[in-house]
């Protein structure tokens, strides 16, 4: 029989039990989390408030401008034009809580580890519970950041979407980064 393929060990694999005082990174963590949806929320606030619906106020000539846009869809507006709003916004909300309680259980696991995962991890949470808490009590998101690129326009986003790409692109670089060896 073929030796069998030892994987490296990662930040989710099990650990040995942590001697007493081993340090738990999950309140800094979960603060991170926090501020991103207490800042998403403000400034999606202040957007609501400040800027009628379907405004917009140039701050970069063909650049950059703060719109007031509701999303009824996922990211990038899709699903948006669906004809079956309702069946489209509570599978997103779903989604989103389950994507919250993966995400809370992977920051449970690296508890002990403060690294660019779980910064990531953190990011990805935050944002995920601004956009499920609009989603929840609005039936849509505030989207209010638009950038142009040359002649390409990026959807309007916000805060939220903006950490999660963040997260997503960080745990993208943890993958192809070298992990130390063990020697």
């Amino acid at each position: 029989m073929p030796p069998k393929y030892e994987y490296p060990p990662t930040e989710f694999d099990p650990k040995p039990s942590r001697a007493p005082g081993v340090r738990s990174y999950l309140i800094p963590l979960l603060a991170i989390a926090a501020a991103v949806a207490i800042v998403d929320r403000i400034t999606k606030l202040l957007i609501m408030r400040r800027l009628p619906e379907g405004h917009a106020h140039t701050i970069i000539p063909g650049v950059f401008r703060i719109t007031h846009v509701l999303n009824t869809g996922a990211a990038f507006s899709m699903f948006s034009d669906s004809s079956k709003t309702g069946a489209v916004r509570y599978g997103l909300v779903l989604f989103s809580i389950v994507a919250i309680f993966i995400v809370l259980g992977m920051l449970w696991r690296i508890r002990h580890t403060f690294s660019l995962t779980s910064v990531a991890l953190a990011l990805i949470l935050g944002g995920a519970i601004g956009n499920v808490y609009d989603r929840v009590r609005y039936h849509f998101v505030v989207d209010f950041i638009e950038v142009y690129i040359v002649h390409y326009h990026w959807p309007d986003f916000n805060v939220a979407d903006s950490c999660i790409v963040i997260g997503a692109c960080l745990l993208f670089i943890e993958i192809f980064r070298s992990q130390p060896t063990n020697s």
